[in-house]
């Protein structure tokens, strides 16, 4: 998933790298001026979420899968309240085999709740109790 928004983030700042340079080719005037700011500010926003696509791939790279262990750590498979946690990076929900699971940060608020803690551990959050019901 993130590879993908990567890739598609490279491919926007591509098109509109080519729209300015044939833009540049034909135009003058304010409203060519103004277009082509419109299309770097574009492009600017398009970097910094390819930059942050990046630093995620990145994170998600380091954690080795292989590691088993009874603490909660970056790329832990979590279960509390019957609800599947993948800490690592914030994503949008992913569904695995039907199975619905909540990617998020380790600096997230449920994230830093979870960290080096192990199954039984009771915690709230927002007025939230949980129950972490395995680690995986």
């Amino acid at each position: 998933m993130v590879q993908d928004r990567i890739d598609v983030f490279k491919d926007m700042i591509s098109g509109l790298t080519e729209d300015s340079k044939n833009d540049a080719k034909g135009s003058a005037g304010d409203k060519h001026e103004t277009a082509l700011s419109m299309m770097h500010i574009e492009q600017e926003k398009l970097t910094n979420k390819l930059k942050e696509a990046i630093t995620q791939k990145a994170v998600l790279d380091k954690i080795d899968s292989s590691k088993n262990t009874e603490n909660i750590i970056s790329g832990s498979l979590v279960k509390a309240n019957g609800i599947y946690l993948y800490v690592s990076v914030a994503l949008p929900k992913i569904a695995i085999d039907g199975i619905n699971v909540i990617a998020l940060s380790p600096q997230s608020p449920l994230g830093n709740h979870l960290m080096g803690n192990k199954v039984g551990f009771q915690f709230e959050i927002n007025k939230t109790h949980y129950t972490i019901e395995s680690v995986e």
